[in-house]
């Protein structure tokens, strides 16, 4: 059968539409647009953070969607969203003088490691993965990569708008954790209108303010919510314009091995959240996957460095979907090819992008450090999740001086002109330190060690 015919079927509501199936399409269309919904805050939220473009992002998001789906053969239902596990990556960059060029070519070299990963899995199988990255060490990376972020909330996004930021993260935190169903998943979504809502409503009642916007070095008098761009931008048309560096929102990447070794890390994280989906999506469903595992991975690399290569976001697959036919058990592909087509015609409506782009800053300062911090917490739940015991010395000692380098952004001199530090140097630690005494603990087949022989 054709990846592009789908049983049509229309059961009850509960009952469980599988991958080869589809609802009738008006049915099928509204499930597109929710999957849409639930993506559509972090997608654009996490490229303003890293400087790069939204616009490009959510219509690569889209593509990206589209290749991962041809990939798996339509057998693993998934969209494809920008990363947040390069965001502290994307951050030691430019702190260290790169541009958006030299973002994107790191990434762009990540999506091909990735890639080859993904290649080694399909043939190696998944336990060979799980052996050098046992969910001790990988949830200590994923730790470290999240709490290395907190200088850049607190010296770039807070001091834009201080109380803007500090309503704006108060209103996240109770939306995702008070608000029922599918409203809580797009917590991220509605607290970027609360705190834009929020801040045009300051321009108006308290007027301008005088703070340093990012990348500035003085502080200046302006609105918290300028739509200069807004109204200048058209309605049709294809990513373009000029990021806040100066490099061109379409470029092409630009590789530097000093900051390819600050992005290798987040390929881990990436290794740990496709594993996850692909697990979660087999156990929704009831079908056998662990054959698509090397695909799912190598499909997530390959959609990162093409969309790196035109200058967009790195991609993975998002838990926010999955949380979306959690909830309406309706696990079709069809219904991912909707959303990725309404992504890429999004992505062509310069206007909605440029409306994205004004994003005030202290908006962005109370998001980014709830999400921060919930990045580097994923790290404490992949160890409760797989029981890691703290009570070996191989997980307490063997990850503790790799967690410390990570999050304070201890360095490294190697050369006169060449230094490991931050998330690259804490990332090399981690897994040196644990696999140097790792040796005398037995190992489960998942890599985790049990106890000393």
């Amino acid at each position: 059968m054709s990846m592009f015919k789908w049983e049509v079927v229309d059961p009850e509501p509960g009952v469980a539409v599988a991958p080869h199936q589809r609802l009738p399409w008006s049915k099928t269309i509204g499930l597109g647009a929710q999957h849409v919904v639930a993506m559509f805050g972090a997608t654009f939220v996490f490229p303003l953070v890293m400087g790069l473009d939204a616009n490009l992002a959510i219509m690569f998001s889209g593509l990206c969607t589209i290749l991962f789906l041809l990939i798996c053969s339509n057998k693993v239902p998934s969209y494809l969203g920008t990363s947040a596990s390069f965001v502290a990556s994307v951050a030691a960059i430019r702190a260290q003088g790169g541009d958006s060029a030299d973002v994107t070519g790191a990434i762009m070299v990540a999506g091909i490691v990735l890639a080859l990963v993904g290649v080694l899995v399909h043939f190696a199988g998944a336990r060979l993965i799980h052996r050098i990255l046992p969910p001790a060490v990988t949830g200590a990376v994923v730790m470290l990569i999240g709490f290395n972020l907190a200088p850049v909330v607190a010296g770039v996004y807070w001091p834009q708008d201080q109380w803007i930021a500090l309503l704006t993260a108060a209103f996240m935190v109770f939306a995702a954790v008070t608000f029922p169903g599918f409203w809580s998943r797009i917590a991220v979504f509605l607290a970027l209108i609360f705190g834009y809502l929020l801040s045009f409503a300051a321009d108006l009642v308290l007027g301008p303010i005088t703070s340093v916007l990012g990348g500035a070095t003085e502080a200046t008098e302006h609105d918290r919510v300028s739509w200069a761009g807004v109204q200048a931008a058209d309605w049709i048309g294809f990513p373009s314009g000029t990021l806040a560096d100066g490099v061109d929102a379409v470029h092409g990447p630009s590789i530097s091995l000093t900051f390819v070794l600050l992005v290798l890390p987040g390929v881990i994280a990436l290794i740990a959240e496709n594993t996850g989906h692909v697990k979660a999506v087999a156990e929704m469903t009831g079908d056998d996957l662990d054959p698509y595992m090397g695909r799912a991975i190598g499909a997530d690399g390959l959609a990162t460095a093409f969309a790196s290569a035109f200058g967009g976001s790195p991609t993975t697959t998002y838990a926010e979907n999955i949380g979306v036919m959690g909830a309406t058990r309706v696990y079709s592909t069809a219904a991912y090819y909707v959303a990725a087509a309404v992504a890429i015609l999004l992505g062509l409506c310069p206007k909605f992008g440029a409306i994205v782009n004004a994003t005030p800053g202290g908006v962005l300062g109370g998001i980014t450090v709830v999400l921060y911090g919930m990045i580097g917490l994923v790290g404490a739940k992949i160890w409760v999740e797989n029981r890691v015991d703290f009570g070996l010395p191989v997980n307490l000692v063997g990850l503790a001086a790799g967690i410390i380098i990570g999050i304070g952004n201890v360095s490294l001199q190697v050369t006169d002109d060449f230094q490991l530090g931050g998330i690259a140097l804490g990332t090399i630690v981690v897994i040196v330190f644990f696999h140097m005494v790792a040796w005398r603990h037995r190992a489960t087949d998942s890599g985790e060690v049990t106890r000393a022989l």
